[in-house]
């Protein structure tokens, strides 16, 4: 299996993973009866699996674009960066300007 595929999917799992326990705890603080709803409806399993895969749809994306975002950050600290130019402060006497009012 090719290296880019082994890594979306392995931190696609791990999100999936994020995903389960965020489920999980979801469920065990109650968080807007929820646990009510799953446990007392006939629809309560079918509802707990979509919002699992959903969930871990979009946490695994989330896992995935992070991943992917900071490949790049690991070699900025090489210290052969470009220099700056000279940052010009406002030290100089302020020169008065006159403002008119404008005519009606």
């Amino acid at each position: 299996m090719p290296d880019h595929i082994r890594f979306i999917l392995r931190h696609a799992a791990f999100g999936f993973v994020l995903s389960f326990a965020f489920v999980g705890m979801l469920l065990a603080f109650d968080v807007a009866g929820l646990w009510h709803l799953v446990t007392h409806t006939a629809e309560g399993p079918i509802a707990l699996a979509v919002l699992t895969v959903l969930c871990g749809i979009t946490f695994g994306s989330a896992q995935v674009g992070y991943k992917i975002m900071t490949m790049g950050e690991e070699d900025k600290d090489d210290d052969q960066g470009g220099k700056r130019d000279a940052v010009y402060t406002l030290d100089a006497i302020p020169v008065p300007v006159r403002a008119e009012r404008p005519r009606r």
